[in-house]
């Protein structure tokens, strides 16, 4: 009989087994790296959205800040008006608080003096759609136009962001 050509099957649970071990070392570094790049996406919108907020007041200062991510976007192709000022992206403007971007949902809520008039301030927030995998911290920020974390990414407690009296309407 001759000589049989081939791996045994020691060999080749060998090359699984290294396989594996490869595999469980490398799955949890990536699983944070995607976290990593949730989170950094999550701090880069808020801070678009403060932008579209400080251009919004300046484009319509009768209207105050915007108080929805609604009227900060508009669909194509867009004509800027109060409604839809044409200065996000339609796509995180019309779903960024329910179906999210980058596993975080966003908003953008208006803070009226009294409930009553234009709008005087706002609160822009990213919280991780599934805490612990799409994103660990939320973000938020105010008038200031400072992004702040939140270690806990609870959706409501920004420990981190000041107080605002009467947030809506």
């Amino acid at each position: 009989m001759g000589k049989q050509k081939g791996f045994s099957l020691i060999e080749l649970l060998i090359v699984v087994a290294i396989i594996l071990i490869i595999a469980a070392i490398a799955i949890p570094n990536l699983l944070r790296a995607r976290i990593s790049a949730n989170e950094s996406s999550a701090a880069s919108i808020v801070r678009t959205l403060n932008t579209a907020e400080i251009s919004y007041v300046t484009s319509y200062p009768s209207a105050g800040y915007s108080d929805t991510l609604a009227h900060l976007g508009g669909a194509a192709p867009c004509t800027p008006a109060s409604g839809s000022a044409c200065l996000i992206d339609n796509t995180l403007a019309s779903t960024g608080n329910t179906a999210g971007k980058s596993g975080y949902s966003f908003n953008a809520v208006g803070q009226q003096n009294g409930g009553k008039g234009s709008y005087t301030g706002y609160l822009a927030s990213a919280t991780p759609l599934a805490a612990g995998s799409s994103g660990v911290n939320s973000f938020c920020s105010v008038e200031d136009a400072v992004v702040r974390k939140d270690s806990s990414g609870a959706a409501a407690t920004y420990a981190g962001c000041p107080a605002l009296p009467s947030l809506g309407n």
